[in-house]
């Protein structure tokens, strides 16, 4: 049993120094942290995240969300024991009283969920990524291939139109230390010929570390990203992962893409090209969110081929998840704890995509902290791959980092092939 003696939430700022909630959970082992992220492109049924809406950050102060901590959530849990975190979880959940914690915000929820997580992860003297594993009944730890966005696109970019991510993948890599040095010195060659071809402005940074060259199509983009593997030494090792953020660009049942239309017919079409052309291992979010004949167009002509992940589509939500198995309208789960709140829910939804023989794919928000939470949650799920963003930036690095110091712990076991 732990007993929670003290809880106190404040507004910090994310990686777009935007305003996000940070919690302090106090036990009799000490303050546990955690901080939530935030995403740029959302998905329209992704659990509230409660922003204030008035003058102050442009409406995006979280103000009334670390009040429903410091309050509503407070006076129901200070004093109280619990015996797991499914036990806490599901309290939090009652507190809120709705499905999609529109009551109290998924963000006020999450904040206080992952923090308790790291309590009894002390309580019980296990590493975090060992506890989330004992609570996800996973004992295989092994470091994850990770995703890379090198070069940010659409609204990661302040574009309109667009593919969002263009990333590379260390997959065929003979370990994670290897990986990640395949990975980062290709990211370096990258920037070395975007400066030399289009000039300083091209080394410009999105939200996610990739970088925004004046380049307007995908194919020419891919090129240079797989011209740089190829300089850097790694084409034998990297291969090439999409995330077009589809629901950005679909109007009227209908895709625009850099000016041109596409219906979905047309536009499964345009990534079968794609990944005839390039060595494409993954395409996440390729269709809209509601265009459920098209996700199961796109599966059909490529999920036995590669990678079709369900972001937006899915929304870390069981039920998504059950609906699109039987439409078999994926092969992949995009995990991404604030789309629903709280970290049982995470688990069981990555449980059940295991269940169904799918990927996971632990994944970062465009808003990130310096919480490395996501880190330890991808080695103790046992998920395959993680999508943590550029080798960039302390908000995406401190994730690497902590895999690195994971990896002194259980030595340098890697999904690699296994995926």
């Amino acid at each position: 049993m732990l007993k929670i003696t003290g809880l106190k939430a404040r507004q910090i700022f994310d990686s777009r120094g935007n305003p996000t909630i940070e919690c302090d959970l106090k036990t009799g082992k000490g303050i546990f942290r955690a901080a939530v992220p935030s995403g740029a492109s959302t998905g329209t049924l992704e659990a509230l995240e409660l922003r204030d809406k008035e003058k102050d950050f442009s409406g995006k102060s979280v103000l009334k969300a670390v009040k429903n901590v410091n309050e509503k959530i407070s006076e129901k849990i200070i004093g109280q024991k619990f015996d797991s975190q499914k036990d806490f979880d599901s309290n939090l959940i009652k507190i809120d009283g709705t499905e999609n914690k529109s009551n109290l915000g998924a963000n006020a929820l999450l904040s206080v969920s992952l923090s308790f997580s790291k309590a009894f992860a002390a309580q019980e003297e296990l590493e975090l990524f060992q506890f989330i594993g004992k609570i996800s009944d996973n004992k295989n730890f092994l470091l994850p291939v990770p995703q890379l966005n090198v070069i940010n696109g659409g609204k990661h970019a302040g574009m309109e139109n667009d593919i969002q991510e263009h990333m590379i993948m260390p997959v065929k890599s003979k370990n994670f230390y290897s990986a990640i040095k395949a990975s980062v010195e290709s990211y370096h060659e990258l920037k070395k010929m975007l400066k030399q071809k289009f000039g300083a402005n091209a080394i410009a940074l999105g939200d996610e570390g990739g970088f925004v060259p004046p380049i307007e199509n995908t194919h020419d983009r891919l090129e240079i990203i797989m011209k740089a593997v190829q300089e850097a030494g790694y084409e034998k090792e990297i291969l090439i992962a999409l995330d077009s953020a589809s629901s950005e660009f679909y109007s009227d049942k209908k895709y625009n893409l850099w000016g041109k239309e596409y219906s979905s017919d047309e536009l499964v079409d345009y990534y079968a090209d794609l990944a005839s052309t390039f060595n494409i291992f993954s395409i996440e979010d390729g269709m809209h969110e509601e265009d459920w004949n098209g996700w199961q167009k796109l599966n059909s002509k490529l999920g036995s081929k590669i990678q079709i992940v369900g972001d937006d589509l899915l929304v870390t939500n069981v039920e998504r998840i059950k609906t699109a198995v039987q439409k078999k309208a994926c092969n992949a789960l995009l995990l991404k704890v604030n789309q629903i709140g709280t970290l049982t829910e995470s688990v069981e939804a990555a449980k059940m995509a295991f269940e169904n023989n799918w990927n996971v794919v632990q994944s970062h928000r465009s808003g990130e902290t310096e919480d490395c939470f996501i880190s330890d949650m991808v080695v103790g799920l046992g998920a395959s791959q993680s999508k943590f963003g550029a080798p960039a930036r302390s908000d995406r690095n401190a994730k690497y980092n902590q895999l690195l110091r994971i990896m002194e712990l259980i030595g340098d076991k890697y999904w690699g092939s296994k995926i």
